[in-house]
Parts: structure tokens; sequence; C-alpha cells
């Protein structure tokens, strides 16, 4: 596998962190190279939060990059803060069930998807759970890591919630699930705009 740089944003609480942790965790377990990088800065509540993942095969040289493979941008603010992280190599995918004015999103870029992560989860899970979708997401469109792998790195960041309410366990695999679904019919059919 080459080296594949991620960039996920979105807005604190929506669960960036712990989505990139889950991945760099289930990367380390496939015995991958990984590197995982949280950006706070001052808006750790209530702002945007940028969360930096490399995966490779072979040693990552530097911990930063400035141009990500892939870039998910969970709201309207993190669009504008990832879109110094894209360039025409980059996967840049949004949250479409946000109403985004289209100049907002970068102009080059390989490719833009929108998914309906928050409209998914609202219709037919939990809100709770849209996070979940997101890195369902990653692992369709990017296969850094194998389902299998992600979901077990869930169960171990997650498994004391799932013993205590084992519906929660069900509710999070179906959304890994439905993300992995959304992302893989997304590249196959082409739904993506050229910018």
């Amino acid at each position: 596998m080459a080296l594949i740089k991620i960039a996920l944003a979105g807005e604190g609480g929506q669960g960036v962190q712990s989505v990139a942790e889950i991945i760099a965790e289930a990367a380390y377990n496939e015995k991958k190279q990984t590197i995982y990088i949280p950006n706070f800065g001052l808006e750790q509540r209530g702002g945007v939060s940028i969360a930096f993942i490399q995966v490779s095969d072979t040693r990552i040289g530097a911990p930063k990059f400035n141009k990500a493979d892939a870039v998910l941008a969970l709201s309207e603010r993190a669009i504008a803060r990832t879109a110094a992280y894209s360039d025409e190599n980059t996967l840049f995918v949004y949250d479409s069930s946000f109403k985004i004015n289209p100049d907002e999103l970068p102009k080059k870029v390989k490719h833009i998807i929108g998914l309906p992560a928050i409209d998914t989860a609202n219709n037919e899970l939990h809100p709770r759970v849209f996070n979940i979708i997101i890195m369902g997401a990653v692992i369709g469109l990017t296969n850094v890591v194998k389902f299998e792998t992600a979901k077990e790195a869930l169960e171990h960041k997650l498994g004391y919630k799932f013993e205590s309410n084992p519906e929660l366990r069900t509710l999070n695999f179906k959304a890994l699930e439905i993300g992995k679904e959304l992302a893989v019919k997304s590249l196959r059919e082409g739904v993506f705009n050229h910018a």
C-alpha cells in the first residue's frame, strides 16, 4: 500500500478525533505504519477540529503533510478550513446534508463527493452515529484499512458502552456498513462533481 494521507474535519463534538483514533488503531493492528495528529487549537469546544491521519506499509517520513489524498469536511466551516489541504490529486468529501454554496467548495481537486451522513444517521439510525457513517465512508473511499479490522478497532474503543447497551454495537456496526456502502456507491456511479 502506498502512503495514504487523510484530513478529517468537523465541529467540536462531532467525533472527528474518535474516528481518526479508531482508523489509526485499525491500521496499527494490520501491522501498518500510521500517524494520527489531532488539531484542536483553541477551538476544542464548538470550533472546527481537524484530524490528520497517515497510513503506509513502509516508514512514514514526516508527521505532517501539506496536501491530503482524501479530505472529509463534516460542516460548512470545516470546508473552508480544509481547502488548503486539497489539490488536484485530492478526493474532497463533504456532508451534503448541509445546504452548501457550491462556490465554497475547493476548485482544484480530483473529485468532489457529497455524502448525506447526518441525514442518513437522523433518518435511518440515530444522530449520534453519524461520525461512524463517516468512518465507513473513509474506508469505502480509500481502502485505508480492512472493514473487519475497523470493526474490531471500533469494538475496542466503544466496547465498554456496548456491554451496557448491546443495541449500540448493532447501531454502530450498521452505521459503519452504511457509510462504506454510500461511499462505494458514489464512486461506482460517479456521483461526484468535477471541480
